[in-house]
């Protein structure tokens, strides 16, 4: 078989371990042939392509970013999107796909399921929201990030007698806020499930200086006060109507001086949480993907994702992991909320 390969949406720790499996297991157990296409689904709808062999792929594991590139790109919103990918499949005589990414990139595989594409798909977001896996690769990078940043953020707090707040990704759902929040000892976590009380917020931060002289808040860049919307870091809009967030905490590091008199800074940590080298989870999550993927493919199981469930790696409907955000469990709040204050 000749299986085409992409990587679409925000760049994630780990998508270069998932391509050097696909095509470890691929060229050399499988005998199959692989195709690389350049920047996400617009290297489709341009037909860019790039050579996967063992060759190119060897010495990719532990890199950051995506050998392919990756891009925004979607073929619905493209003039003629969708028939160019289509043709530039044809064209290259490719029997199947494997598209990396998150909900977005995922959405647009679901919707060439029906238009006749054969694919598997692979999770990777490090927000951690896509349906039916219990993880996807790159957040437990993001996350161990978050908490060496949050750790070195103690000690410049507490030697100045300061809030200190953190701001990390997370549009929809707060998975990184509150797993970083919980591992870094944070004192507040806000999330984007649910809309918190900056009035509330400052009531908990008074209560623990009554016997502390700093706090750590960790706010996900989606999290909204009770009578606010989002912060916007711009208004534009990418081609999936995504505006693009930021700016939450230097509002909320606002509102928490003005009320309470604490000296208050704010840090974003925006990017920092995508780049770099995938921890030894991540790297093994994402070549399990790859594998699983690739015999998938071999295995003709098309219109599917795989996923992780439990310690398995297992192949479930692609619809089922954009059907609906994966959200954050109340009860693992609970677990954060008890050392609030």
């Amino acid at each position: 078989m000749r299986i085409g390969v992409l990587t679409g949406g925000g760049d994630c720790p780990g998508l270069n371990a998932v391509i050097r499996a696909i095509v470890r297991k691929g060229e050399g157990f499988h005998g199959h042939e692989l195709v690389g296409f350049r920047h996400g689904w617009r290297g489709l709808v341009e037909d860019e392509t790039r050579e996967l062999t063992l060759t190119t792929t060897r010495g990719i594991l532990h890199l950051g970013g995506t050998m392919l590139g990756t891009s925004r790109t979607n073929p619905y919103k493209t003039e003629d999107g969708v028939q160019r990918v289509l043709d530039a499949l044809e064209r290259e005589r490719i029997d199947a796909l494997i598209p990396i990414g998150g909900e977005d990139t995922l959405g647009v595989a679901a919707k060439l399921k029906t238009e006749g594409v054969d694919l598997v798909g692979v999770p990777k977001t490090i927000d951690n929201d896509v349906s039916g896996t219990d993880f996807t690769f790159g957040f437990q990078t993001a996350v161990q990030i978050a908490t060496d940043a949050i750790d070195r953020l103690h000690s410049t707090a507490e030697s100045h007698d300061r809030v200190m707040v953190v701001e990390v990704m997370g549009r929809h759902a707060g998975w990184i806020a509150l797993y970083s929040g919980i591992a870094g000892g944070a004192d507040v976590v806000l999330v984007p499930e649910w809309p918190f009380d900056v009035e509330e917020v400052c009531r908990r931060l008074e209560h623990r200086h009554r016997n502390a002289d700093f706090s750590i808040v960790v706010v996900a860049e989606g999290a909204t006060p009770k009578e606010g919307d989002f912060a916007l870091a711009t208004a534009d809009r990418d081609e999936f109507g995504h505006v693009r967030l930021g700016g939450i905490a230097g509002v909320l590091s606002r509102e928490i001086e003005g009320r309470t008199g604490f000296e208050t800074r704010e840090t974003t940590l925006g990017h920092i949480l995508r780049g770099g080298t995938p921890t030894a989870f991540d790297r093994v999550l994402a070549t399990r993907y790859g594998i699983g993927a690739i015999d998938a493919v071999d295995a003709g199981d098309f219109g599917t994702m795989v996923a992780l469930q439990g310690n398995e790696i297992v192949c479930i409907p692609i619809e089922s992991g954009v059907g609906e955000l994966k959200t954050i469990d109340p009860a693992l709040f609970d677990v954060a909320s008890m050392f609030f204050g």
